[in-house]
Formats: C-alpha cells, sequence, structure tokens
C-alpha cells in the first residue's frame, strides 16, 4: 500500500478490525518512511447481475435506484439511512445468492417488498402501491392481505 503523504511503498499495518456492520476491515498503517500514520477501508466487491426491465430492456443494477425507491417510501416516517442500508444489504444478497448474469426487475422489487413489510408497515404499504400494478381498491386491499398471509386475520380473531 502506498503511503498517501509521500508515496512511499512500504507501509505497516498496526491494527486490523472487521466492520460487520459494513462487511469490511478496516486497517490502520504507518508508513516506514515518514512515519505518518493513516486508514485503509477494505471492502468485497461482487458482481451483480444485469437486471431486466418490465419492457424486456437491460440495464445495470443500481444501488441508488433501490435506495432511492425505499426512501420515497419511508419518508416521514421514523426508518434510519442505516436501517435502509441494510435491507438493501439484504436485496443484494438475496440477489448475489441467485447466482445469474440476468435478474428481473419484478424479482428486485419482491425483494424491497419483503424488506419493508419487516421494517415498516407504511413504508410497506406505500411501496406496494406503486411498485405493484392495481385496476382498484379492492384488487390493492387482496393483494396485501395475500402478502400478510393472514397475520391480521389471526390478530383479529385473538383480540375478539
Amino acid at each position: 500500500m502506498n503511503c498517501p503523504f509521500c508515496n512511499q511503498l512500504e507501509t505497516k499495518v498496526t491494527d486490523s478490525r472487521h466492520d460487520p456492520l459494513n462487511n469490511s476491515i478496516r486497517r490502520r498503517r504507518k508508513c516506514d518512511d515518514c512515519g505518518k500514520r493513516f486508514t485503509t477501508h477494505e471492502y468485497i466487491q461482487f458482481e451483480m447481475p444485469a437486471i431486466i426491465k418490465n419492457d424486456g430492456r437491460r440495464e445495470e443494477y443500481s444501488r441508488l435506484k433501490i435506495f432511492n425507491g425505499i426512501q420515497k417510501a419511508c419518508q416521514k416516517r421514523a426508518v434510519s439511512i442505516d436501517q435502509i442500508d441494510l435491507v438493501i444489504e439484504k436485496i443484494e444478497k438475496a440477489i448475489i445468492e441467485l447466482n445469474e448474469k440476468e435478474v428481473s426487475s419484478s424479482t428486485i422489487g419482491k425483494h424491497v417488498v419483503l424488506g419493508l413489510r419487516k421494517l415498516d408497515p407504511v413504508a410497506y404499504v406505500r411501496f406496494a402501491s406503486v411498485y405493484k400494478t392495481f385496476r382498484d381498491v379492492d384488487e390493492f386491499v387482496n393483494n396485501l392481505k395475500e402478502d400478510d398471509g393472514g397475520e391480521n386475520e389471526q390478530r383479529e380473531q385473538q383480540t375478539n
């Protein structure tokens, strides 16, 4: 690792720590020549598959698009950026585990819906109402009930 101060080739690692939240390794380094200290972060870089849009077009995977969609759904909700990042990391992990060169945008949408459902019920409904195309309100309500797996009905029966 080159020293960013004097460009010396030899630097010594003085401390290494694993950061499970960012799936990275943080290394403290010291330059053998000028004696200055600096920090580096090492990340695993995964090759993300291409995304097949509903109209058949293909485009590169974009974490930012997913982030923006989730952030819009979470507006004015008590959801932090860190929570959104965790949802996206789970989505990316699920996509990578598919081990495909191309993944449909609807597959990603399903993972987003599942992640938001666990994160915040209002954000989940907001995203689902935009992500899924509904002809009327009844279709929307029925679809939410299907996604719910009957959990609300079970709660209602327990309270009665």
